[in-house]
């Protein structure tokens, strides 16, 4: 079974690989992204695509001819009102009429809203159409993920980089071996020393050290300390759900949105910046959002807008200057305290 390295990949890779391996199946991930990928991805899609959708069709491309599936879900709605980006939603059709010659797609539709259990049923769909039809290896392999999945949901909250995560996967190691890492503290934590930085946007980009020019270790080599969507509580996410006069209708779009005001709201960190990708219809509204939440709060605010023309002098350019207006900040904050 082939899993492409992009899009949803950062979000549900452990529990999928985890629920496939216990099937009796092998998950198998396309390689990190390069510009081989890129390029590669740019070929096959059509010109108007986000970079995150030209890099899945590379993904496609290095999986294809080593798999005998592609696990290409189609992703509708994560529950409640919210759904993926429509792209999701259409991504298994533009991959099957992208004219690449492919293995037969997996393209279980994952559609959470107002559907208890859903989550069960999505993979049970995907266990029979690989034809594990029995029961009670279904229900065994379930469990085994659904555990393997809260797990991971627990290293990112406290920090983890997924890449992290899927380096121990793909060695055989067990998420279990990873509990004591580390690699931010809590968010309602106040730091001691140095800076903390809110690193937001979809975990697709963040998380993937080509696309993002690298700027979650860029940040941590200055010295700062990185924040991300994902170490926010999913309590705290209901909550700041309830503070915008109107939530986004993206999922990934929303969950920027709420993490933002929760870091605000805690006064947890020095500086907000926003990676976003170009072309990005539903990024627009959220960017705007994040600039008046920061201003109004009078907090530092960086958008970061990567596509594949971007290059990571600039990138390392924007964040240097970023952070040492960001120190001046906070040597003046500290004189004043002092006199």
């Amino acid at each position: 079974m082939g899993m492409p390295r992009a899009l949803f990949y950062y979000t549900y890779y452990p529990l999928w690989k985890a629920f496939v391996e216990a099937l009796g199946a092998e998950a198998v991930s396309s390689g990190p992204t390069n510009k081989e990928t890129l390029d590669a991805g740019i070929r096959e899609t059509v010109n108007d695509a986000c970079i995150p959708i030209k890099l899945y069709h590379g993904h496609v491309l290095d999986l294809k001819d080593r798999v005998d599936y592609l696990l290409i879900p189609r992703l509708v709605s994560p529950g409640g009102s919210y759904t993926y980006c429509p792209k999701f939603l259409g991504l298994p059709d533009m991959i099957r009429h992208a004219g690449m010659e492919l293995p037969p797609l997996i393209d279980t539709r994952l559609n959470l809203r107002g559907l208890p259990g859903g989550l069960n049923r999505f993979l049970r769909a995907t266990a029979a159409a690989l034809d594990f039809r029995n029961p009670f290896t279904q229900a065994r392999a379930m469990r085994h993920a659904l555990k393997q999945y809260a797990l991971y949901q627990e290293l990112l909250l406290g920090g983890l980089h997924p890449q992290r995560v899927f380096e121990a996967l793909e060695r055989g190691a067990s998420l279990e071996e990873l509990k004591g890492e580390a690699l931010a503290a809590p968010p309602d934590r106040p730091a001691e020393e140095g800076l903390r930085v809110a690193l937001l946007g979809y975990p697709y980009i963040v998380f993937d050290p080509f696309v993002s020019a690298d700027v979650y270790h860029r940040l941590k080599h200055m010295g700062a300390v990185v924040l991300t969507t994902e170490q926010v509580p999913a309590s705290a996410m209901r909550r700041m759900s309830r503070v915008l006069p109107q939530n986004c209708f993206w999922h990934y779009s929303n969950r920027v949105c709420w993490a933002a005001l929760y870091y605000i709201e805690r006064k947890a960190v020095d500086g907000i910046i926003h990676l976003t990708a170009y072309a990005c219809g539903p990024d627009a509204m959220v960017d705007k959002i994040l600039e008046l939440e920061a201003k109004k709060a009078k907090l530092p605010y960086l958008t970061l807008t990567i596509d594949e023309h971007t290059g990571t002098g600039g990138v390392q350019t924007r964040i240097e200057a970023f952070v040492d207006m960001l120190q001046a900040r906070q040597e003046k904050r500290l004189k004043e305290a002092a006199s």
